[in-house]
C-alpha cells in the first residue's frame, strides 16, 4: 500500500526560493516524490524557476545521491532540465532548481525519481546563465541569461581613474548590456574587445553596450540618501562565484568600507539571475552601528529625456528613455512594505539625475531587483509592455507559488 501524506511549502515568485522545510513526515522511502505546483494568481507564469529544499527530497538523496535524481512532468512524463545549488557555497548542494510554466491558476503535477544512473540522463538546456570575473577587460564581473546582460567594476579600474589613466572607470553602479539573442554573448564580445576595444559598442546584430553608467547608479545600484546627498560605496573589491548553469547564476561581490556621513559602512551584494527573466536579483547588506536610516535604490536618467512611472502600492518604479532611435525601459521592484519614498531627482550635473527608491532595510538586508527591457530585443514593443511585465513581476513576488508534496512511491 502506498503511504500518503501531504506537506504544504511556499516559495517566492520570479526568483523562487521555497521558505519552509517539509515535516520530517514527508521523509518517506522509495524511489520517487510526486508534488504539485499551485498558481494562485490569474495571470500565466511562463517559465518560472522553481526551488525545491534537498531536505525535502532527502530520503532520495540519501539513497541515490542528488545527482541521480531526475524531474519529471507528471502529465507529459517529460524529463525536465535541473541545476543543483549550493546556494551557501558550503560544499553541499541545498536546492534543486527547475522551471514551471504555468496558467493562470493553473495546478501542475511533478515527479522526483532516484535512479543508480540518473546522471547520465540528465537533458541539456539550449539556453543557460553564466556569470565571471574578466580581468582581460581590466576587471569586470559580468552576468548574463537568455533576456539579458549586466556588469559592474573593480579596484583596478577604480585605481586608474585614481591615477588619472585612461580607460578607468569609477563606479558601484550597475551597466546594462543589450542583447537580441538568447545565447551567451559575455565571453564572445570580451574576446573581441581583445582586438578592438569599442567591439561590444557596436551592434553587430547580437546587441550591444550603449548604456552609460559614469558615477551614476546605473540600474540599481544603492546608497544611503541623508538630506540632499546620497552616500554611496566606490568599485568592489572581492567578488565569489557561487554557481552557474542552466536556472540560476549566483555570485557575490564585497566593498572597502565607506562612509555614509558619520557612519562607516561595510557592503556586501549577493546577486543572481535566472532563465528568463529580465530582473536580476539583488541582496544588498549594509552593515552599520546604529542601523541605517534607508539603503536608496537608483536608476539613471540619462539626459533627462525619458519618462519616470511608479506604483509604490505595488512595489515597482521604472524609467523609459529613448536610446540610440531605440527605447529601453529599466526598472526596480521593491517589496512594498519595505518603499518609505521615490523621488524622481533631476539635476543639472551629468550622472546626478536618478529616480531614487528609499527603502527599509531590515537587519541591515534588503532584496530588491533590477533590470531592463530593449524594444530591439523583441521581447516588448512598447512602454505598457513594459510596465505590464514589472506590474506582472511585482505580483508573482507577492504571491509565492505554492509546492504540495504528496507521497513518496516505491
Amino acid at each position: 500500500m502506498t503511504h500518503k501524506k501531504q506537506c504544504i511549502v511556499k516559495a517566492f515568485a520570479g526568483s523562487i526560493w521555497l521558505s519552509a522545510l517539509l515535516l520530517s513526515g514527508c521523509q518517506l522511502p522509495g524511489k520517487s516524490m510526486e508534488f504539485k505546483v499551485m498558481n494562485k494568481l490569474p495571470i500565466d507564469r511562463p517559465a518560472e524557476p522553481v526551488s525545491i529544499p534537498v531536505a525535502s527530497v532527502a530520503a532520495l538523496v540519501q539513497r541515490f545521491g542528488v545527482e541521480n535524481l531526475l524531474l519529471y512532468d507528471a502529465a507529459t512524463d517529460s524529463l525536465l532540465v535541473t541545476q543543483p545549488l549550493d546556494a551557501n557555497a558550503d560544499g553541499t548542494v541545498d536546492e534543486l532548481l527547475f522551471q514551471a510554466s504555468l496558467k493562470a491558476r493553473q495546478e501542475k503535477s511533478f515527479k522526483v525519481k532516484g535512479t543508480s544512473n540518473g546522471a547520465a540522463q540528465q537533458p541539456k538546456s539550449g539556453r543557460s546563465t553564466f556569470s565571471r570575473f574578466v580581468p582581460e577587460r581590466t576587471d569586470d564581473y559580468t552576468w548574463e541569461n537568455d533576456r539579458v546582460a549586466f556588469r559592474t567594476y573593480g579596484p583596478v579600474a577604480q585605481q586608474m581613474v585614481e591615477q588619472g589613466i585612461k580607460g578607468g572607470t569609477l563606479t558601484s553602479g550597475i551597466d546594462a548590456w543589450l542583447k537580441r539573442v538568447e545565447y551567451p554573448i559575455i565571453n564572445k564580445w570580451y574576446e573581441g574587445y581583445k582586438e578592438n576595444s569599442n567591439f561590444y559598442h557596436v551592434d553587430r546584430g547580437e546587441g550591444y553596450d550603449p548604456y552609460h553608467v559614469g558615477v551614476s547608479r546605473g540600474i540599481g545600484g544603492v546608497g544611503v540618501l541623508a538630506g540632499d546627498s546620497l552616500y554611496v560605496s566606490r568599485n568592489f573589491t572581492g567578488y565569489k562565484t557561487i554557481a552557474e548553469g542552466p536556472i540560476r547564476t549566483v555570485f557575490e561581490l564585497t566593498y572597502a568600507p565607506w562612509q555614509a556621513g558619520e557612519q562607516q559602512v561595510q557592503e556586501t551584494k549577493r546577486i543572481s539571475l535566472d532563465l528568463g527573466s529580465n530582473m536580476t536579483r539583488i541582496e544588498e547588506v549594509l552593515s552599520t552601528a546604529p542601523p541605517l536610516p534607508n539603503i536608496t535604490i537608483g536608476i539613471t536618467l540619462h539626459d533627462k529625456k525619458g519618462e519616470v512611472k511608479a506604483s509604490r502600492e505595488q512595489g515597482w518604479f521604472r524609467y523609459w528613455e529613448p536610446i540610440d532611435g531605440s527605447w529601453l525601459g529599466t526598472g526596480l521592484v521593491v517589496a512594498p512594505q519595505r518603499v518609505q519614498s521615490f523621488k524622481d531627482h533631476r539635476a543639472e550635473a551629468r550622472d546626478q539625475s536618478h529616480l531614487l527608491v528609499v527603502a527599509s532595510p531590515k537587519d541591515n538586508l534588503l532584496v530588491y531587483y533590477a533590470g531592463f527591457g530593449w524594444d530591439k530585443s523583441g521581447q516588448f514593443e512598447s512602454v505598457e509592455e513594459w510596465d505590464l511585465y514589472l506590474a506582472d513581476f511585482a505580483k508573482r513576488l507577492a504571491s509565492p507559488l505554492e509546492i504540495k508534496f504528496q507521497r513518496a512511491g516505491k
